[in-house]
């Protein structure tokens, strides 16, 4: 079932196009990864679908809602850099938002109460926000955007503010409400959005280069790579491999070389009778899969 259909969505600022005709849909139960580099548009985009930013052009049509109703009564949405009164409590703060949403006082302290515990700060509730850490204020964040039980949760580089641990605690908490809505989270994080994501949309200039299933995009653009690792400058080296007629591309990364090929054992002869030949130092050859990182390069090549 499709829970939100975009066409053609396109903003532009002072005749600049930002966010260039857009076009996808989102699924029910998915978890969704705008995936792009800063500057994409992907905030943009989320504030059109929230209904905080009117599109130059466009349509945006959610599953059920009448033409005019309003969207914001079906979704959630969690900004990049949300801001809380550090004078309230965790739970007088969803309360409080809850009532915003149209709960009575009684519904939106029970629906407090229960978000609390299920981003693990129920211990916390009656703490100032301002006392809260960058985790904490990030998950009770994501509680105030389920508060009313949104058809869709929207978030906005949920994670690229936190440390270590507060990136991990959220993550997890992605993982768990996935589970119960669908999500559209927007990052730049390669790792973030493998690691907990269904479907992807590639953003890049404003465009959505590629959408769909992490599986599918990885067997459409599934390419045979080795890695390189040699003793000393492999610099040197780079040229000589460029010039093999099985290999399509060969990039440095983390002092390895990085060879994407045609034919798998085609390259591996070529590799390793030079090595043989000219006796290069060599000190690792393993053969890998097309990662995220290697996708999201190779489309934003084309």
């Amino acid at each position: 079932m499709t829970v939100i259909g975009v066409e053609k969505l396109t903003k532009a600022f002072k005749g600049k196009p930002i966010v260039k005709g857009l076009e996808f849909q989102l699924e029910k139960g998915r978890c969704v990864a705008l995936l792009g580099p800063n500057g994409a548009g992907k905030t943009t985009t989320l504030r059109m679908l929230s209904g905080l930013l009117k599109p130059t052009a466009g349509t945006i049509n959610f599953s059920g809602v009448q033409q005019g109703e309003d969207i914001r009564n079906h979704i959630g949405y969690l900004p990049q850099y949300p801001v809380f009164h550090p004078w309230m409590t965790g739970k007088e703060f969803l309360v409080y938002v809850g009532q915003l949403a149209h709960l009575t006082k009684q519904e939106a302290a029970e629906k407090a109460d229960q978000l609390l515990e299920k981003v693990a700060i129920y211990e916390s509730r009656n703490q100032r926000i301002g006392k809260y850490s960058g985790g904490m204020k990030q998950r009770l964040g994501i509680a105030q955007a389920m508060i009313h039980s949104p058809q869709l949760l929207m978030l906005d580089e949920p994670v690229s503010s936190l440390d270590p641990i507060g990136r991990r605690e959220v993550l997890t908490l992605m993982e768990e409400l996935k589970t119960q809505t669908t999500i559209l989270f927007s990052t730049h994080i390669l790792g973030d959005a493998e690691e907990i994501s269904d479907d992807l949309l590639l953003m890049h200039q404003g465009e959505i280069l590629e959408s769909g299933s992490i599986n599918t995009l990885r067997q459409k653009h599934q390419s045979a790579k080795f890695e390189i690792a040699l003793f000393g400058d492999t610099s040197t080296y780079l040229e000589k491999i460029k010039a093999f007629s099985s290999v399509q591309d060969v990039y440095q990364e983390k002092g390895e070389v990085h060879v994407v090929v045609e034919d798998i054992e085609l390259a591996r002869k070529d590799i390793l009778t030079k090595v043989l030949e000219e006796d290069w130092p060599l000190e690792k050859l393993a053969l890998s899969k097309t990662t995220l990182e290697d996708l999201f390069m190779k489309v934003v090549k084309k």
